[in-house]
């Protein structure tokens, strides 16, 4: 691959979304003094927060309504009775501890570090703005990524064609050099693919996907590629 600039996605690819954000459910419910089954919390909230992020990057909800609809849900499908004014406490203080957290995925640091002697690395994510640089700085990779570009501070998400083209302008590329990696295949392989970016899909769970897509189970397979 003829690649100068390398654009990564942030959460469920380097950064370990689910195990970060499940220890922070469990410290901010203990911070509010909530009593409830954290597993069963977890296993309804997980697909109810996907489908609300679905939502989000189609712009069919805002995000007000994304952190407050995915907790309403997850309370009514476990019919527990709780306030507006306790879930948008429970919305606030989540984001507030999600960062204390910052489990990244195996051989996030070892690839990073190697990518950063050939390439120009940056972040593309969807993430919100307030949390996904103290994601990266508390985790310890920040240092790795010239430019970070958030949907918020573009006003376009993933993987709308506008947030890609923004993301190399501000690196000053093109698509021919660029590589975008991330593990959502709509988002960050099909927006950039349609971009003309060439792309690696972090397939951690083995799905079945064209052979004209890059596609590794592991961070240290980019090795193979780059």
């Amino acid at each position: 691959m003829q690649i100068k600039h390398i654009f990564f996605d942030l959460d469920h690819t380097l950064w370990d979304f689910e195990t970060n954000s499940d220890k922070a459910f469990e410290k901010a419910f203990e911070n509010l003094q909530f009593k409830v089954d954290l597993a069963k919390f977890l296993n309804y909230y997980r697909p109810i927060n996907q489908k609300y992020w679905k939502l989000y990057r189609e712009e069919k909800v805002t995000k007000a309504q994304l952190r407050h609809g995915r907790l309403r849900d997850t309370f009514d499908f476990l019919k527990i009775v709780v306030t507006d004014e306790m879930i948008e406490a429970m919305a606030v203080e989540y984001i507030r501890v999600l960062p204390e957290n910052n489990q990244l995925f195996e051989g996030a640091i070892e690839i990073l570090e190697h990518l950063s002697l050939k390439y120009q690395m940056h972040i593309i994510t969807n993430g919100f703005q307030e949390v996904q640089h103290l994601k990266l700085e508390k985790s310890g990779i920040s240092r790795y990524f010239k430019h970070i570009i958030t949907s918020e501070s573009v006003g376009f998400q993933k993987p709308h064609p506008d947030i890609f083209h923004h993301a190399m302008k501000v690196a000053n590329t093109s698509p021919s050099d660029s590589v975008m990696i991330g593990d959502s295949w709509e988002a960050d392989i099909m927006g950039a693919h349609q971009c003309g970016m060439q792309v690696i899909f972090c397939n951690y769970h083995q799905e079945t996907v064209g052979e004209n897509i890059l596609s590794i189970t592991h961070l240290l397979q980019l090795k193979h590629y780059l």
